[in-house]
């Protein structure tokens, strides 16, 4: 049992969503631990204003003392999702890291809000058997190495009915069939959690997604891209590359685009299996790899997907802190001068198709040959020489060897 300042209580900052997990952290600190509970969400780019104003309600509702809006969606998207753009990272060659990468941001803010506010305690609703747990408590480590870190939902082993459960019995009317998806949501995609992802073998249905489908006829946009940044969709050009993500976000979630199921290894060494909504990331990610495949080298295109997966490993791992990660950043950042272009995109319920790609910068250039069809920038003896030159290596390793019986 934590102790009571005999002048005033136990000051402790929550990590705030509003959601299940956190609402009830909010009852058990300030109820069952006495504590002066300040929350703050941080916005990464999955709340509107209406959403922001109704958990701040909820927030003091449930009983805080202050409560935080602390919005971090330019932050976050200059500061890790425009690098998860330039290195085309996709988990498992799966998942967008919708979640994983928004949690180190949000742990961040968290963090300079309870050195602030001078707080001996924080806390976060993350349960014991995720990747959140150690991405929240690393930071908090890093960040605030004096405070106490406090996770009421990992520490009692709770199921959601039993959170459910204690919320109902004290007046907070939690309605199971909103409590029995987790669902989070942010930039860079929606992640959904339930009893199917803990199978391997079931899907989610079609209601846990929380963009149901609304078009079916074929549209075609195309995505404009500035050294590898998203700047525009058809004649439009945003004020931000946040905007042209959330625009397109739009656009595609309404084919129900960019849905799927990611396996992979967790942090803590289990495996882990989360559904996500991701449309405009997914999108984004594919028709950038498609631009570079036009306008980089191929060893350009091979260190940068070195690098790339081992950022996004790192990062889903909560590491962002590590310096190493502004390292990679600078060498993802270099490789993204001709990555300017427009690339073409169906949209079709479910799917969508990459058409082609325009650019100044397309090494496709038919002034140097035509694959397939004619050449023009060297000649057939220049070919029969380059491919002797480059079998001498086999050659003299097969004349050395061909009568080993291996």
């Amino acid at each position: 049992m934590l102790q009571k300042n005999s002048t005033m209580k136990n000051k402790v900052v929550l990590a705030f969503s509003g959601g299940l997990d956190t609402s009830y952290c909010v009852k058990y600190l300030a109820e069952e631990k006495e504590m002066e509970v300040h929350s703050i969400l941080v916005n990464t780019g999955g709340f509107n204003k209406t959403e922001l104003t109704e958990i701040e309600k909820r927030a003091y509702n449930l009983g805080v003392t202050s409560h935080k809006t602390q919005e971090a969606t330019a932050v976050f998207y200059n500061k890790c999702v425009k690098y998860l753009i330039y290195g085309n990272v996709l988990r498992n060659n799966t998942y967008p890291l919708s979640v994983s990468a928004e949690r180190v941001f949000q742990a961040m803010a968290v963090a300079d809000h309870a050195r602030d506010l001078g707080a001996s305690y924080i806390a976060h609703g993350s349960t014991g058997a995720g990747n959140d747990q150690v991405r929240f408590d690393l930071v908090f480590e890093i960040m605030c190495p004096d405070a106490t870190i406090i996770t009421p939902i990992r520490d009692q082993q709770l199921s959601r009915k039993q959170e459910i459960d204690y919320l109902q019995l004290r007046g907070i009317d939690w309605d199971w069939t909103k409590g029995q998806y987790s669902i989070n949501k942010g930039l860079w995609g929606t992640s959904v959690g339930g009893n199917e992802t803990l199978t391997s073998d079931q899907a989610l249905p079609e209601e846990a997604y929380p963009t149901q489908i609304q078009k079916n006829s074929p549209t075609t946009v195309n995505l404009h891209f500035k050294n590898g940044e998203p700047v525009g969709i058809e004649q439009q050009t945003f004020d931000s590359p946040v905007d042209t993500i959330q625009h397109l976000n739009m656009l595609a979630s309404a084919y129900a685009i960019g849905r799927d199921i990611h396996v992979g290894d967790t942090i803590i060494g289990i495996k882990g299996r989360v559904g996500f909504e991701a449309a405009g990331a997914l999108v984004i990610i594919k028709a950038h790899h498609l631009l570079e495949k036009h306008n980089l080298t191929k060893w350009q295109q091979y260190w940068k997907e070195q690098l790339g997966n081992w950022y996004g490993m790192l990062l889903h791992e909560g590491q962002f802190l590590d310096p190493v990660m502004r390292n990679i950043e600078v060498f993802l950042e270099d490789t993204q001068k001709n990555v300017t272009g427009t690339v073409h995109i169906k949209l079709l319920p479910y799917r969508f198709e990459l058409l082609g790609i325009t650019s100044d910068f397309d090494l496709m250039s038919s002034r140097f040959g035509q694959y397939g069809e004619m050449n023009t920038g060297w000649s057939g003896e220049d070919v029969k020489g380059f491919t002797k030159i480059l079998a001498n290596q086999n050659k003299i390793f097969s004349a050395l060897n061909q009568d080993r019986d291996d």
